[in-house]
């Protein structure tokens, strides 16, 4: 009976946690009595080879093998198969029984989860120090599960140049059925006819005024009835984009999603990647590989730079600025070689003075600019922050488009970006400017032609104020009291040098 009961016990908790602790106990077990793999093969019959997949957490022996293992390390089954770990290893079965792990997409990177445990069980307090470490600092800043989630998209994004072949051919195959591009742009009602015909949607438009609390949301999917609820402020263009993320989560299968138009609370990496893929899609579909390349290299071939040009795309498309520049960070690495380039969007809360960073890419490097997170003032040499300046400034409340050669105080980075700033949405307080940024090195001297232009200007800028020891500065707005500091403790550094030379101590 007693055997009867661990074979039924080892069959209910042989899932990926449950093997990973058996084998981490094997393994201590087997290095405490200074036992080689060779030494606990003959003592308990089983072979090396499979030893050695048990202590890496790939199998899970029956019960007759755990006896003979619990045996040959004397000890008992029961011990061997409970979840308790002692104390050097208590860290280690702490972090295999939480959800840590198991919310970290490791699949996605080719990392196996029983490899990371490996590590951190073979220096668990140390590995342990370091994990309690990363929690604490994410508690002081504030970030959550969702900052993990969006921190690890944008990492795989770099790794892959912001570019999916297999999205693209997804979005030319469905707008070859569809006939898409046959009249130009995507009329808004075209692409609810596809999700309510082929799909079954019904949509609803004005489908969220009767819900104030929903007013910053664009759109709601109730998915029992495939009733998309839109809300009545969108422009064309905001509908046609929320319209082909529908069709994106439809065409590429995608279950795991929030059924709002913006995720409000990430639960899983799964339901962020599912969200960008849609967006991708959609964006793909709005403005087509073929058709984008060859505006992009009309642009780039001139001899002099034009704001219209891009403003033209604008109105060609009927793209917002945001989905003009994502979508250039997807083609440029991929068809122009300008792999080395970072994209920012600059909010301006006009209520409290601020600008922050709510989005940004960098591929090829982190580069300058780049989100601080501290509370400090960003650059206002930086194209973002003057360009939504001159939009405030004109009072018209049109879309502005701008380009500078911008290097970066102490280094020889040197970027020529692009910024687009349009005035804030109905009801929104807020300015946005979206910045993208290509290093200026050989080869996009060879594919944009206008670089050189007399008529672009040149700024040394710099990340924040309060990092930045240029002197005389007239944008300044705060003290550089981080270089000041760190200054000062390199004259300390200097002076103790200096008494140490002559003996001082």
């Amino acid at each position: 009976m007693g055997e009867f009961s661990l074979e039924f016990v080892v069959l209910s908790v042989a899932h990926p946690n449950q093997r990973i602790i058996f084998g981490l106990k094997v393994k201590q077990l087997r290095q405490a009595k200074g036992l080689s793999f060779s030494d606990l093969s003959a003592k308990s019959g089983i072979s090396v080879s499979y030893l050695n997949e048990i202590e890496k957490g790939k199998k899970y022996p029956k019960a007759d093998r755990i006896a003979k293992l619990a045996e040959a390390l004397d000890t008992n089954s029961e011990h061997l198969i409970s979840s308790d770990l002692t104390e050097g290893l208590a860290p280690v079965g702490e972090l295999i029984k939480s959800n840590f792990l198991s919310e970290l997409p490791l699949d996605l990177f080719g990392i196996e989860k029983a490899k990371v445990v490996e590590i951190i069980a073979n220096a668990p307090k140390r590995v342990g120090a370091f994990i309690s470490t990363l929690v604490d600092l994410a508690r002081n800043y504030q970030l959550g599960e969702e900052s993990f989630y969006f921190g690890a998209l944008r990492s795989y994004l770099e790794m892959h140049h912001n570019y999916f072949a297999e999205l693209e051919q997804e979005v030319e195959t469905f707008s070859a059925r569809h006939r898409l591009h046959v009249k130009g742009l995507i009329p808004v009602e075209l692409l609810q006819q596809i999700l309510e015909k082929e799909y079954g949607y019904e949509i609803i438009q004005n489908g969220l005024d009767a819900y104030p609390e929903l007013s910053d949301l664009r759109s709601v999917y109730l998915p029992e009835k495939k009733r998309l609820l839109l809300n009545g402020n969108l422009t064309s263009m905001q509908q046609a984009f929320q319209l082909g993320k529908e069709l994106g989560f439809q065409a590429l299968s995608l279950k795991d999603r929030a059924n709002t138009s913006s995720l409000l609370r990430a639960t899983s990496f799964d339901e962020v990647l599912s969200h960008f893929k849609a967006g991708y899609f959609s964006a793909a579909l709005l403005l087509p590989r073929q058709s984008m390349i060859h505006d992009l290299s009309t642009i780039f071939s001139k001899p002099q730079w034009s704001p219209e040009s891009l403003l033209h795309l604008l109105n060609k498309y009927g793209a917002s600025p945001e989905m003009l520049f994502q979508r250039m960070t997807n083609l440029l690495p991929q068809h122009f070689g300008l792999k080395k380039l970072y994209l920012i969007r600059m909010i301006h809360d006009r209520s409290r003075g601020s600008y922050r960073i709510d989005k940004e890419l960098h591929l090829e490097g982190r580069h300058n600019p780049h989100e601080n997170g501290l509370y400090e003032h960003y650059c206002r040499r930086w194209l973002s922050v003057s360009m939504i300046q001159k939009l405030e400034a004109s009072g018209n409340g049109g879309i502005l488009a701008g380009i500078q050669r911008s290097t970066y105080y102490g280094t020889e980075d040197s970027f020529l970006s692009f910024t687009i700033a349009r005035p804030a949405y109905q009801g929104n307080r807020t300015h946005v400017s979206i910045t993208i940024g290509l290093a200026i090195d050989d080869n996009l001297k060879n594919q944009i032609k206008f670089w050189n232009d007399p008529a672009i200007p040149e700024r040394i800028v710099n990340n924040t104020c309060e990092r930045c020891p240029v002197k005389d500065c007239a944008e300044r707005v705060s003290d550089p009291h981080i270089v000041n500091a760190k200054n000062k403790r390199k004259d300390i550094q200097r002076k103790l040098e200096e008494l140490r030379k002559n003996g001082g101590f």
